[in-house]
């Protein structure tokens, strides 16, 4: 709900102090010149004012082509078609260069007008991004209709993170059609690799070594609006198999099995890791999968499971990675000391996933000016700490932040995954006013 205190146009609140915004518990203070100032004056800009009123009236089509997207399937490591068809709504949107890279990534580049806020320090051209990602969670075989119930929309994948893309597409398509230009070049993209064992392949290809300098990265995930993830929660995730020749429960007994070095393991592990999680920067640990065997009379030929460790800190995580791997290579001779009868087992030990961590100061720029967006369209900002494609660009130096879509849903990663659109229209243009205010506003070249 918005307060007395705000006035709209074209869905804007235009007139919220910033001194209003409430900081985990702490005013937001502004000061003179301070980012918050400018994207205050720039939300005021009659061509910015004008983009707004075009998101608006492109609300039939934003919902349209949300469904029409998420009913394209993008299971992980299959984002291929979706990407496609992706790629060919940012070339209609009127982007000057539209491809798709060797990892997958939809690109869009729209190239800026140069000046104060279109060149690094060093001269270079500068390039802001907006993003979205194209994965989803499910399986090939998972029906991704999109069904709709009174105002609600109901589809595996709708709100994370197809409305996201639609977001992303929907800021282009009002960009070009409001005539703004900025002075930075802008790259919009739907990424690959998000989700799960996707491992963020498609930023780890955007951010490798040789590739194009991104300069801030803002990325559109989840749904509503306030909160600000300006924090990567780092994790390392592994797939661990105990092999050995397997045999027949009776009559091959006293063979080491995988299947008890695998018990071993998991108890090993959490004996050590109860103790660096209960004290200092937050950590986790789960495993979440597991697996093996062929029968309930037979020795296993192998066990497997696929774990995964968290941290706010690097350290931690190294220190819980670290007492993992002891934890496994202690079973594994544990369990080959029992054996009675036949040859060793063996450990294989697979790192499938490695998210890095870091923070974007609370005082950056970036994130000073995505506070001060929030509450100009009816939203309280957080600061938040998430594991998201920002992960990459901020364990880089890089400023970067996500951000949500607007309007509301839940059941994220689940078959019932809901959105329903309202006020769904200011979650883009809280998008379209932080990229502007980030890349700089061209003023027309007489």
């Amino acid at each position: 709900m918005y307060g007395p205190y705000a006035r709209t146009f074209a869905g804007l609140i235009v007139s919220v102090p910033l001194g209003m915004a409430i900081l985990g518990g702490m005013p937001a203070v502004a000061t003179a010149q301070a980012p918050g100032e400018d994207v205050r004056r720039l939300a005021e800009h009659p061509a910015v004012r004008n983009a707004f009123r075009i998101i608006e009236e492109l609300e039939p089509r934003t919902i349209r082509e949300l469904i029409e997207l998420t009913e394209v399937p993008a299971p992980p490591f299959m984002e291929d078609e979706r990407g496609r068809v992706y790629a060919e709504r940012l070339r209609e949107a009127g982007a000057d260069s539209v491809f798709i890279d060797e990892e997958g990534n939809a690109v869009a580049i729209r190239y800026g007008r140069g000046g104060a806020r279109g060149s690094t320090p060093e001269g270079e051209r500068r390039t802001v991004v907006l993003s979205g990602h194209l994965d989803t969670v499910f399986p090939a075989d998972v029906d991704v209709t999109v069904t709709q119930r009174g105002d609600t929309l109901f589809a595996p994948g709708i709100g994370d993170d197809t409305r996201g893309l639609i977001a992303v597409l929907t800021v282009l398509r009002a960009l070009e059609a409001a005539g703004i230009e900025t002075e930075a070049d802008v790259r919009f993209i739907g990424t690959v690799g998000e989700e799960g064992l996707g491992d963020l392949r498609g930023m780890k290809y955007l951010f490798r070594e040789g590739a194009d300098p991104i300069h801030t990265w803002i990325d559109i995930d989840g749904t509503g609006l306030g909160r600000i993830v300006n924090k990567g929660l780092g994790s390392h995730r592994f797939r661990v198999t105990f092999r050995g020749p397997g045999g027949h429960s009776w009559g091959a007994f006293g063979m080491a099995s995988p299947a008890h070095a695998l018990g071993r393991g998991i108890r090993h592990f959490q004996d050590v890791a109860d103790t660096l999680t209960r004290s200092g920067p937050r950590t986790s640990y789960n495993v979440g999968r597991l697996g093996g065997g062929t029968s309930v009379n037979s020795i296993p030929f192998e066990a497997w499971m696929e774990v995964d460790m968290r941290s706010e800190s690097e350290e931690s995580l190294g220190r819980i990675d670290a007492a993992f791997r002891d934890a496994m290579r202690r079973a594994l001779a544990e369990e080959n000391a029992l054996r009675r009868a036949g040859p060793e087992i063996e450990l294989e030990l697979d790192q499938i996933g490695d998210r890095p961590s870091g923070e974007v100061a609370d005082d950056h720029p970036l994130v000073e000016r995505a506070i001060a967006v929030m509450p100009l369209f009816g939203a309280v900002p957080a600061l938040t700490r998430s594991s998201t494609d920002s992960n990459i660009p901020i364990s880089l130096g890089i400023p970067a932040v996500t951000i949500g879509s607007g309007g509301i849903g839940s059941g994220a990663h689940s078959p019932g995954e809901w959105w329903i659109n309202r006020d769904g229209h200011l979650g883009i243009q809280a998008n379209l006013l932080l990229l502007v205010s980030e890349a700089g506003l061209a003023e027309p070249i007489p």
